[in-house]
């Protein structure tokens, strides 16, 4: 999904570079249809042909953003994935799904799958394949589906039982799973600023067939400052009162299914994806706050067909521009512009055109903090090496386990006074705090910060990070934020690599974020059942943080920030065991919450380090 504002914004998940549209029309034929699905519903369809003599191969996207500009006559600034494909000869085919802008039927949020005993997107998309091999004329028999976002999940799910003729597809940062880590929740707990904002834009009802982009409520107009905007709002349920009014169905829906009952389990898309036939080339970026969990999911399910591409990128940022930075980070390179000539556009060709393989590695992903692409067999890659990081006293981090009877650290959370997830005032989601400073959070009282010493040798992590906490908590529920920061040299003149190296720039003290995630605590056990804490028990909490690929270099130091809240980002824990989702003003209370780190009650953080990283536990590590 994407949260930014209006329906346009919506549809900028597929942004690329500008072939014109001047150029569009000299080369390309346009053809608008109706295609009829098997149960009848019939789908608003554009299709685009070269005017040269064929045959040419087929390349689909479907999406709920709207096909537009409509009218055979209208043509769009870019067709495609990629100006490069764009002008080297594809029939782009381009589908509004059921129950969206001028297709019948009705839309159904992440329509569960069927597996063959009904009608969904994948047969869906396998009807469409068919209608355009009877019907449309100068195709070489060869069709492939790419998508980004929430058309990510469409072309994921042409995958599952997929057409004969289907031989490449492209999810590219798909949504796999809303209760688990895409979009709307992270384990359980509500992203609420990206979901507010993206259903009070793309989820309003759409009563009929329609080719306008709907009027965006006034509520959805940007707001100066989106901490005091949520705060404000209160519980949840004041925002259908107030804003929604009964109208937003999916609200409705995720506000009635506080656990990861039935209703999230339809939508996971993950055990659907099996004997799978066509190449994949699944794509996503490191920065991405959306649907980074769902790309590296679906690679997992689909791992023996597919090439997983990761940059360092936010949600869609591989098909526009350079992919040189992000915020203040930068990278060293035109990293999207490299991906979309020398992997994109190469795949695509090979498998629907029969140009030579591009020689494409399992597992292609640039490495932060050295700034450079690698290839690997397998991700994760073969020998990582499972490393804890423990929490020590004094707001220590270190390799080795503590030894001291006892030892831990407490902190009050207040839901009145929630940390926030950034030091900017945006009322959207910004995708640049995925890489932000976080010494405005480090100060705080409510923050609990570690840092290793000074590396004297690099530290390359790649794959899933693990939080393995013991806690406490005086309340019934809390929340548990973890984030894994590099810490810059602390001098402003402390040289960098080429480029920009550590996520870039030469910030002197930098607390540069590296990857964070929560676990509401109540879904410590089960995302499908929750359970009380009992006041003032240890109590472990485990959970995964979403990959990384990033070198911790030698000058640098490794941070852990450890709290209870992250807001907007996340919605307010009332710290009380309850349906959160209808929660009163009342229930909302302050709670001291603990933090273990002594030789019985250890925690600590399980990073993914290559064995290229030497002398991990040797006294010459830190200084």
């Amino acid at each position: 999904m994407n949260p930014r504002p209006w329906l346009l914004a919506l549809a900028a998940c597929l942004p690329l570079p500008a072939q014109g549209v001047a150029y569009l029309e000299a080369h390309y034929r346009k053809q608008e249809v109706r295609i009829p699905m098997r149960d009848g519903v019939l789908l608003f369809t554009a299709i685009y042909t070269p005017r040269e003599p064929g045959p040419f191969p087929v390349l689909l996207n479907r999406t709920p953003y709207g096909i537009g500009p409509y009218g055979e006559d209208a043509f769009p600034e870019q067709l495609g994935p990629s100006e490069e494909l764009a002008r080297d000869g594809f029939i782009f085919v381009y589908q509004d799904v059921r129950g969206k802008m001028m297709s019948e039927g009705a839309f159904r949020e992440m329509t569960p799958l069927l597996d063959g005993r009904g009608v969904d997107e994948a047969t869906d998309a396998w009807d469409t394949i068919e209608w355009i091999l009877k019907q449309v004329p100068g195709h070489n028999g060869r069709v492939g589906a790419w998508g980004i976002s929430y058309p990510g999940f469409y072309a994921a799910c042409a995958l599952v039982g997929a057409h004969p003729a289907l031989k490449a597809v492209s999810p590219q940062a798909p949504i796999s799973d809303l209760f688990a880590g895409d979009d709307d929740h992270h384990n359980g707990a509500l992203f609420l600023a990206q979901t507010f904002w993206f259903d009070g834009v793309y989820a309003m009802p759409r009563p009929q067939p329609t080719s306008l982009e709907p009027e965006p409520p006034a509520f959805t107009r940007f707001h100066p400052d989106g901490y005091q905007f949520f705060l404000d709002l209160g519980p949840l349920p004041h925002a259908d009162a107030r804003f929604f009014h009964g109208q937003v169905q999916v609200w409705t829906d995720e506000m009635a299914h506080g656990a990861d009952d039935a209703y999230w389990q339809a939508r996971d898309l993950r055990p659907h994806l099996k004997d799978i036939r066509p190449a994949v080339l699944t794509v996503g970026g490191w920065f991405d706050p959306e649907d980074l969990f769902g790309t590296l999911q679906v690679h997992q399910r689909a791992a023996l067909r597919d090439v997983l591409v990761m940059g360092p990128w936010d949600h869609g940022g591989w098909s526009e521009g350079d992919g040189d930075r992000l915020g203040d980070a930068r990278f060293g390179s035109a990293t999207a512009a490299y991906y979309r000539a020398q992997v994109e556009a190469p795949f695509f060709r090979h498998h629907l055109k029969g140009a030579p393989d591009p020689g494409l590695p399992k597992a292609l992903v640039f490495e932060t903090g050295t700034n450079q692409w690698r290839r690997f067999s397998a991700w994760p890659p073969p020998g990582v090496q499972p490393t804890p990081l423990y929490l020590q006293e004094g707001g220590g981090l270190g390799f080795q386990a503590p030894r001291a009877a006892s030892g831990e650290d407490a902190f009050v959370g207040d839901p009145a006074h929630p940390v926030p997830y950034t030091a900017g005032t945006e009322a959207q989601v910004s995708s640049a705090f995925m890489v932000e400073d976080q010494r405005f959070a480090a100060r705080r009282p409510d923050v609990l910060v570690y840092q290793t010493p000074v590396l004297t040798a690099a530290v390359t992590v790649a794959g899933p990070v693990q939080a393995r906490l013991q806690v406490s908590t005086r309340g019934t529920d809390a929340d548990w934020v973890v984030k894994l920061i590099d810490v810059l040299p602390g001098e402003a003149g402390d040289p960098e690599p080429a480029g920009g190296g550590n996520l870039g720039g030469t910030l002197g003290g930098c607390q540069r974020l590296v990857r964070a995630e929560v676990m509401r605590g109540k879904f410590r056990r089960s995302l499908e059942t929750p359970e009380p804490f009992a006041p003032g028990q240890p109590t472990p909490v485990t959970f995964t943080l979403n990959d990384i690929c990033h070198t911790f270099r030698p000058g640098h130091r490794i941070m852990v920030q450890i709290q209870s809240s992250w807001f907007p980002l996340v919605d307010r824990n009332p710290q009380v065991f309850m349906d959160i989702y209808h929660a009163r003003d009342q229930d909302f209370r302050r709670a001291e919450h603990r933090v273990y780190r002594n030789a019985a009650l250890p925690s600590c953080i399980i990073l993914p380090v290559l064995n290229t990283t030497k002398n991990l536990h040797g006294k010459n590590m830190v200084k």
